[in-house]
C-alpha cells in the first residue's frame, strides 16, 4: 500500500506540474492582450450593416409616481460610402415604429424607406448631423392619428441618438480628443464634444433658441468582450452634468417652455474584426420643469431613459397589422 500511495503521489504531483506549466502558457497570452495596443478607430469594412434600436422612455412625477412610459422603434440599413462612392454612408429607414404606454405598436409611414446620406456635422442649413427637419414635421402613424409635437421631436432625436453614439463617439473626430485616442486598457479622454452646445430646434415643433449643452464628455476603453466568437472592445462614455432649453409652440399663442438637466452614460462594443458598433447601451435622468401660460402652475418631471443599439446580421422588421 505504501509503494501504491507513493505512485499515486507521484502522478499526481507530475499532473499538477505539467497542467500548471500549461495553466501558465494559456495565461500569458490572455495578458498580453489585456496590456495590448488596440486600434479601435480603423476604417470599417466596407459591407452592408443593419441595426436595430429600441429607446423606452419612462415619465415620472417629481414624488415617482409613474405618469406614462413610450417605446420609440428604428431599424436602419446602412450602405457604407465605400461600396456607393458617394461622400458618406448611405442609411435607409426601414422602419420605424412607436408604442405609448400599454397601446399597441403603430409605424410611422412618412419615414419609410426614407434615405439619407450622413456626413456628420452641421449642414449648410445648420441641422444638427444633417438630419433633415422637414422629415418630421406633420408625421402620423399608421392608424392616421397625428403626433404629438413631443413625440415628433423623439422621434427626431431617436436618429441623432443613433449618429451620437455610433458615429460621434464610435468614430474618430476630424479635431481634438476621440475613440483614436484609446489605445489601451484604462486609456480615458475627455471628448472633443465635451461641453458643446447644440441646437434642438426642429420646424414648428421646437422653437430657436432651444439649445442642448454637453457637460465633460469622457471615454474610457473598459476592457475587452466576446459574442459569438466575435472579438469586442467595451468603450464606456459619460456625459457629465449636462443642460438644455426646450421652446415650444404646440398651438397659436401658447407657448411652452422647458428647462432642465441631463445625464447620460453607457458602453460603446466595437467589433475588433470590422471596427463597426456593435451594440450600444445607454441609460440617461432628465429632470426638468415646464412653464406655461399664466395661470397654469410650472409643471416638475422626471424621465428615464434606456435605449439599446444591435448590429444584425439581418433587419428585424416588427409585423404589425
Amino acid at each position: 500500500m505504501k509503494k501504491s500511495n507513493t505512485f499515486y503521489h507521484i502522478v499526481v504531483i507530475t499532473l499538477m506540474i505539467a497542467f500548471g506549466s500549461g495553466l501558465n502558457v494559456t495565461a500569458q497570452p490572455l495578458t498580453e492582450n489585456l496590456a495590448g495596443t488596440y486600434d479601435l478607430a480603423a476604417p470599417r469594412t466596407a459591407k452592408v450593416q443593419y441595426f436595430h434600436m429600441e429607446t423606452e422612455l419612462i415619465n415620472r412625477a417629481p414624488d415617482g409616481v409613474e405618469t406614462g412610459r413610450e417605446k420609440y422603434i428604428l431599424d436602419l440599413k446602412c450602405e457604407p460610402s465605400g461600396l456607393t462612392g458617394k461622400n458618406g454612408d448611405t442609411y435607409t429607414c426601414l422602419q420605424f415604429a412607436v408604442k405609448k404606454d400599454s397601446g399597441k405598436v403603430a409605424t410611422i409611414p412618412a419615414l419609410k424607406n426614407w434615405s439619407y446620406v450622413f456626413t456628420g456635422g452641421h449642414d449648410d442649413k445648420g441641422q444638427v448631423l444633417g438630419i433633415e427637419h422637414a422629415k418630421f414635421e406633420n408625421l402620423t402613424d399608421s392608424n392616421g392619428q397625428p403626433l404629438a409635437a413631443n413625440q415628433s421631436y423623439f422621434v427626431y432625436n431617436t436618429f441623432i441618438d443613433f449618429h451620437a453614439f455610433c458615429d460621434v463617439f464610435g468614430s474618430p473626430t476630424q479635431a481634438g480628443k476621440g475613440i483614436q485616442d484609446l489605445h489601451k486598457i484604462g486609456d480615458r479622454i475627455i471628448h472633443a464634444a465635451a461641453n458643446s452646445e447644440a441646437p434642438v430646434d426642429l420646424g414648428s415643433s421646437v422653437g430657436k433658441g432651444s439649445t442642448f449643452t454637453n457637460g465633460e464628455i469622457t471615454l474610457k476603453f473598459k476592457g475587452l468582450s466576446r459574442e459569438n466568437d466575435t472579438p469586442l472592445a467595451l468603450v464606456g462614455f459619460d456625459s457629465g452634468d449636462s443642460h438644455f432649453v426646450m421652446n415650444m409652440e404646440p398651438a397659436p399663442g401658447f407657448t411652452v417652455k422647458t428647462r432642465g438637466s441631463s445625464h447620460y452614460w453607457g458602453d460603446l462594443y466595437v467589433n475588433l474584426k470590422t471596427h463597426w458598433i456593435n451594440r450600444v447601451e445607454m441609460e440617461e435622468v432628465v429632470a426638468a420643469q415646464t412653464k406655461l401660460p399664466s395661470p397654469n402652475a410650472p409643471v416638475s418631471s422626471v424621465t428615464v431613459r434606456h435605449s439599446v443599439i444591435r448590429n444584425m446580421a439581418q433587419p428585424e422588421i416588427l409585423s404589425i397589422k
